[in-house]
């Protein structure tokens, strides 16, 4: 399988989060977080949640109450710079969450890294020098990051992380 654009913005946003001081696991729930909400915006959200049900996720099937609690306690807001997204927090660790979904190490892995046929950790440093070349104040910024950092590169590197 291919590299694509989903892929490239996951891992990219992954890296932004990761070098502007979010833990590893957390940064990669960033990314994944991110990709997902731009793929959405491009096709055109299905239809606008009314503020006053914006909260918690669903929580389906079969939850332990510990993990139910650090959830319903947790829920919270996150900036990166000047772009908000969902998170809570399981066992210290910050994930992020879209509609009814957290976003897990465990989902970056099956959704992201799988792509790369086991060279993400090639990719991810490219990833990383790629995001380095920008100052924070573009890297904390939703639009220079999506124009400057992510526009310019995506196809070039999706073509260049598919044959690595």
């Amino acid at each position: 399988m291919a590299v694509g654009r989903f892929q490239v913005m996951a891992t990219l946003q992954a890296a932004r989060a990761f070098l502007l001081g979010f833990p590893l696991e957390s940064a990669k729930s960033w990314g994944l977080n991110r990709a997902i909400f731009y793929a959405a915006a491009k096709r055109g959200f299905k239809k606008a949640i009314p503020p006053e049900k914006i909260g918690l996720p669903k929580l389906k099937g079969k939850i332990e109450p510990k993990l139910r609690e650090q959830i319903t306690k947790t829920f919270k807001p996150i900036t990166l710079g000047d772009e908000m997204a969902y998170s809570v927090e399981i066992d210290g660790i910050t994930y992020f969450v879209i509609g009814d979904k957290i976003q897990t190490p465990e989902d970056f892995s099956k959704q992201i890294e799988s792509r790369f046929q086991g060279k993400f950790n090639q990719a991810w440093q490219e990833a990383l020098e790629h995001c380095k070349k920008y100052d924070e104040g573009i890297l904390k910024s939703q639009r220079y990051f999506y124009e400057m950092v992510y526009k310019p590169a995506r196809d070039k590197l999706a073509k260049q992380w598919s044959s690595i």
